[in-house]
């Protein structure tokens, strides 16, 4: 009997929220054959009621439109609309371009060359995009600053740069679908023979996420993949090389029995994924309809807790949440400091006086700028903003002398180390490395927070 009820019990509790996104490098402005396959794709997956997101660079959406692809153009309005850079691969490309600037620079940099893209996607195509995608490995987090601007409000890719544990993240006032690791996945679409392992492991997935009590997967996929055997911007621009459009060289292209193999996969796959029940198909620009919002309100005293015992996220707030709210701030959005300060304060404390001046110069900043300070004044010295934030956190508010505390950043844990494998790519040259964008990554990691499920 007890047996019984126990499964009854099991069988009413709701299913867990699993939603799966499946989306479309577009950007293939090289070979005309690209053009046909995004066609397809967008017409098959309507015919399955499928919408999927295609994130399409801005130079592809000019060249439809040169083509008089208005079939194209009018097939992928059925679906969703991403951005996926100006022009890819011709150099610089992102990563290259910010490499040497600092957050405020390279935000403004961001936009000036990713502005045209976006708005050619709005002109094409009537809508703003739902979000944006790195070219390759191409990251900068100065991106997120520049998309804002642009009013994109969600970045979706795979990338190793920035990650929180396998899920949806809110990073630098933006929504990320990035680095899902174990749930990121594709069928292989050059072996049949391989799709029933692809399957398996969208299966053992979906059991994951239910375990966790919800999720998201991810799939994405290159138009161009379903036509050419190699990639379009490997074959003109490899390793940083520039090669002008009158010289553009064609992909090798597949038989056209290997291009219905492709299709068919896929298909095949998405079906499955269709079948699967608690499984719902979103797109990009559905994602903000699934997920609370960015800014929750915190407990003052709790968001001091966390801060003693380390400088972290907690449940849906970020470090630069907990920080505000013990400053005693209502609640809002700041980005991360651009630049990282080691403490110049000697002394073991502060009097009580000139701690309340800086606290309150620590508040103007925040207020003014809409960002953290990277350092905090106490007469003519300053705290770090790290070692700042553990002093206040400690601080009981009555005490004559505070205490000087040693902050330390548990969430810089998240973001990647390897200055060279982070933007390992085809395009980018062989010797690249941009240990200053992962820095400011860091930096910026005091956005950092999982996105709750609604």
């Amino acid at each position: 009997m007890r047996l019984l009820c126990l499964l009854l019990l099991a069988a009413a509790m709701p299913a867990a929220d699993i939603y799966y996104l499946l989306w479309f490098d577009t950007e293939d402005y090289v070979e005309p054959t690209s053009d046909d396959a995004a066609l397809r794709i967008a017409q098959d997956l309507e015919k399955m009621g499928v919408r999927a997101t295609f994130k399409i660079v801005g130079e592809k959406a000019r060249v439809l439109e040169k083509r008089g692809r208005t079939d194209v153009i009018r097939a992928l309005s059925q679906h969703d609309i991403g951005y996926h850079a100006e022009n890819h691969s011709i150099p610089p490309p992102p990563a290259m371009y910010m490499k040497h600037l600092g957050m405020i620079e390279g935000a403004q940099e961001f936009e000036r060359r990713e502005g045209q893209g976006v708005r050619d996607i709005e002109r094409i195509f009537g809508v703003t995009p739902s979000c944006y995608g790195q070219p390759g490995s191409s990251w900068g987090p100065q991106s997120t600053i520049g998309l804002r601007r642009l009013g994109i409000p969600a970045y979706m890719d795979e990338a190793s740069q920035v990650g929180f544990e396998n899920q949806p993240f809110w990073y630098g006032g933006i929504l990320h679908v990035f680095r899902l690791g174990m749930f990121n996945m594709r069928a292989d679409i050059n072996d049949e023979a391989k799709l029933g392992e692809a399957t398996a492991k969208f299966d053992a997935a979906v059991a994951g996420l239910n375990k966790r009590g919800g999720g998201v997967i991810h799939t994405y996929y290159h138009p161009t993949e379903f036509v050419a055997t190699e990639f379009w911007d490997g074959v003109n621009f490899p390793r940083g090389r520039y090669t002008a459009p009158a010289d553009y060289k064609p992909p090798r292209l597949r038989t056209r029995e290997s291009s219905e193999k492709t299709y068919r996969i896929l298909l095949r796959f998405v079906e499955h994924i269709k079948r699967t029940p608690g499984v719902r198909i979103i797109t990009a620009r559905q994602l903000t309809q699934i997920f609370e919002p960015a800014i929750v309100p915190v407990d003052r005293e709790a968001a001091q807790r966390q801060l003693r015992q380390s400088i972290d996220a907690m449940g849906p707030h970020s470090a630069a949440d907990l920080l505000i709210a013990t400053l005693g701030l209502p609640p809002q959005y700041a980005d991360g400091p651009t630049q990282r300060k080691e403490s110049t304060y000697s002394a073991a404390q502060i009097v009580r006086g000139l701690f309340e001046r800086g606290r309150r110069d620590a508040i103007g900043y925040i207020e003014r700028f809409h960002r953290l300070p990277s350092h905090v004044w106490f007469g003519s010295e300053f705290l770090s903003l790290a070692d700042f934030t553990a002093t206040l956190a400690h601080d009981d508010g009555a005490s004559i002398q505070v205490e000087v505390k040693k902050g330390t950043l548990a969430f810089e844990r998240h973001i990647a180390t390897d200055a060279r494998r982070s933007f390992d790519w085809a395009i980018h040259p062989e010797t690249f490395e941009a240990p200053e964008l992962l820095e400011l990554g860091r930096l910026q990691a005091w956005t950092l927070k999982p996105a709750k499920l609604k």
